[in-house]
């Protein structure tokens, strides 16, 4: 008897039509005998519109209340899908974070997961019941309801996973798995059977939307073997694993891109210790994250200073920067919000020479000109103008071979 953990997110509940449809999987997974778990989302536009009440009551809602009233949409999707379980004779039962109980830390609207009290599924799960679990949120050590910022429901999914000790942990969604590439910039995007660990990790910080980024990391932690999977159509995914196929030697895996950066230039700052963090500290302390960073060395002894934000924060960050520059005596500050970063992935690159060469290229063969590099051990990514983005996402797609399986010939 296997043991699964389904996550449905809040498309694949978005209606009473869809919730019975979910039902009527879940019954069919569980009639082959194995026991499941079920994690849900909120319905779609459900948190959003709970959101916009709190906002109509307090232009800064209060972040204890707000979790109270923002876990009451999972709360709705446990109990609808539930009673359509009944409605088919499988008997279900449904529980919120807190009663399973999911313990969190404090930090409410962005609480993390601490400990998870299993025993009253197992129990459940022991009697040939499927037990259903509000995604997305715990209680604390005082018993206030926390949430787990968006995209929770997804960690809710892989934490139970691990606890329970689950064969796998199926995520589904509106996509039938991973692929090379988004299909919307890419029709030749292919799907990929399985995926490592580290490259999921890669391509979600790096813009992928498939999957939120902690519930790859708490995989990942706890060796929690993932599959993505369509709601709406039958198939096999990709699974996420640490198991490298021996049978093939992928030099790249996929290409991520985010569309929302920013970059930002200090100009003729004096070459002196401690300068980077006076130029990036108070950007921290503004509580803008950073990504990439280039410093460049002059003959005058002095540096130009060159990094990304995302684009939101732009316009706070230049203004910071601008004050920096007087108080450092620099020359001046540009910046540009019409980048984009674009990044290939595969732990294939530990082993191959000439990913960057063929990377960079391809680029050069289509006049796209690279603004900014950065690299890992498994990726490599450059910052280019708004508008090659697409035209670079195909080229290298093409490049890499990834249509065809981005493959080696074997020795």
């Amino acid at each position: 008897m296997a043991l699964y953990v389904y996550k449905f997110g809040g498309t694949s509940v978005g209606s009473v039509e869809r919730i019975k449809a979910v039902a009527e999987k879940v019954k069919n997974a569980h009639a082959l005998g194995d026991q499941i778990v079920v994690v849900l989302s909120a319905m779609s536009g459900e948190t959003n519109r709970l959101i916009a009440l709190a906002k109509e009551m307090q232009a800064q809602p209060t972040e204890r209340e707000m979790d109270v009233l923002i876990s009451t949409g999972e709360q709705v999707t446990v109990a609808l899908l539930s009673m359509a379980l009944h409605e088919l004779g499988c008997e279900a039962c449904s529980y919120t974070g807190g009663q399973v109980k999911i313990l969190t830390d404090s930090s409410h609207t962005k609480a993390r997961i601490r400990k998870i009290d299993d025993s009253r599924i197992h129990a459940h799960l022991n009697q040939g019941k499927v037990v259903v679990v509000a995604g997305f949120q715990g209680v604390d050590e005082h018993d206030n309801i926390t949430t787990l910022g968006r995209g929770g429901s997804d960690t809710t999914a892989v934490a139970l996973a691990a606890a329970l000790k689950a064969d796998e942990c199926h995520i589904y969604t509106d996509v039938d798995g991973v692929y090379t590439t988004d299909p919307r910039v890419e029709p030749k995007a292919r799907r990929l059977e399985r995926i490592t660990f580290e490259e999921m990790l890669e391509m979600a910080s790096l813009g992928s939307k498939v999957l939120q980024i902690r519930s790859v990391e708490f995989a990942g932690k706890y060796n929690v073997a993932l599959r993505v999977l369509s709601s709406f159509t039958d198939g096999n995914g990709t699974l996420i694993t640490y198991e490298e196929s021996p049978m093939e030697s992928a030099l790249i895996s996929g290409i991520a891109f985010n569309r929302d950066e920013a970059k930002l230039t200090i100009t003729g700052v004096p070459d002196l210790p401690g300068v980077a963090f006076k130029i990036l500290g108070p950007v921290a302390d503004a509580n803008i994250e950073v990504d990439m960073i280039i410093q460049n060395i002059a003959d005058d002894a002095t540096t130009d200073f060159t990094f990304t934000v995302h684009r939101n924060d732009y316009h706070r960050a230049k203004a910071i920067l601008a004050q920096t520059c007087d108080e450092l005596g620099a020359r001046k500050v540009t910046g540009d919000d019409s980048i984009v970063k674009v990044s290939i992935v595969g732990v294939g690159m530990r082993s191959h020479a000439g990913i960057a060469s063929t990377m960079f290229k391809t680029l050069a063969s289509e006049g796209i000109n690279i603004r900014m590099i950065s690299t890992s051990e498994i990726k490599i990514s450059v910052v280019v103008d708004e508008k090659y983005l697409e035209l670079a996402v195909r080229a290298l797609h093409a490049a890499f071979n990834l249509d065809q399986g981005g493959t080696l010939a074997q020795p």
